[in-house]
């Protein structure tokens, strides 16, 4: 008795999930208020990627590389010494003379990169590889990618 209610069971079961793509969504009894249009925010939409390629607005940019460099910051007080990048380069055999890079980044002289200037280079950075000037970095303009253009990060 209880293996044919099992049966029916697990058959319900697989089966609800295909009915339920199958049955179409009821229409809207009355249409909805029109709402002032806002502005859309830079995300890619599916026409302009290819399926499965990746992509990065400037937020997702910014919030994803200055993750990676506020790991410099060993001491934890929301800036990055000189002393603190230079050991941050060593540990990831960066390319380059990190000191150069540094003072890029370092915009008013200070002798430390802060939340804001870190921001401001990596919207010049995004702007740089952003070749199309779509708002969005897609996989051939990202950096390390096999088909984007050789420079330097």
């Amino acid at each position: 008795m209880i293996r044919p209610l099992l049966l029916a069971l697990v058959l319900t079961t697989a089966a609800s999930p295909a009915l339920a793509q199958t049955t179409p969504a009821p229409a809207p009894s009355a249409p909805a208020p029109a709402a002032p249009a806002a502005p859309a925010p830079a995300t890619p939409d599916a026409s302009a990627t290819p399926a499965g390629q990746r992509s990065l607005t400037l937020a997702q940019f910014q919030a994803q590389r200055e993750k990676a460099y506020m790991a410099a910051d060993t001491d934890g007080d929301g800036k990055i010494s000189q002393a603190e990048w230079t050991a941050f380069a060593a540990k990831r055999k960066a390319k380059g003379d990190p000191a150069k890079l540094f003072a890029r980044i370092d915009a008013n002289h200070d002798g430390f990169i802060d939340h804001g200037e870190l921001d401001a280079f990596l919207a010049k950075r995004f702007a740089r590889l952003d070749k199309n000037k779509d708002g969005v970095l897609t996989g051939n303009e990202l950096p390390g990618h096999k088909s984007a253009a050789k420079q330097d990060q």
